[in-house]
């Protein structure tokens, strides 16, 4: 099964991306700081990687540098999940080593399909 870890500090965002991910099929795992996050996806190796920018203490940002620059995570694609959706923004988060960008209020057809492009039409969801 298709595992992806959220990593993101607001409990309303978590539930509802758990919840539409877990609809369409893939195993959920989350972590509500970037601390937590970088020890769970070094210990499951999720399959992808949904993360919040604007986190408490490491942002997501320096977070996805971290498991980018680590040989056991640098492969995991990592979404980001973020509020910040002003011109450049995309662009600059792409720039910081994001494979993907989802603005929120996050649309779950769009959320979806993001993931499906990083995992490829092949992912296992059953």
């Amino acid at each position: 099964m298709t595992t992806i870890l959220i990593i993101e500090d607001n409990a309303a965002n978590l539930k509802l991306a758990a919840f539409i991910l877990q609809q369409a099929g893939y195993a959920v795992l989350n972590a509500i700081d970037a601390e937590a996050g970088v020890t769970l996806a070094r210990e499951a190796l999720p399959d992808l990687i949904l993360m919040d920018i604007q986190l408490p203490g490491i942002n997501g940002l320096d977070a996805t540098a971290i498991l980018k620059g680590d040989p056991a995570t640098s492969r995991i694609p990592v979404i980001a999940l973020t509020a910040l959706a002003m011109m450049g923004d995309e662009a600059r988060i792409r720039a910081a080593g994001c494979d993907g960008y989802v603005a929120k209020p996050m649309r779950y057809q769009e959320l979806l399909s993001t993931i499906a492009k990083q995992l490829g039409p092949e992912a296992d969801r059953a």
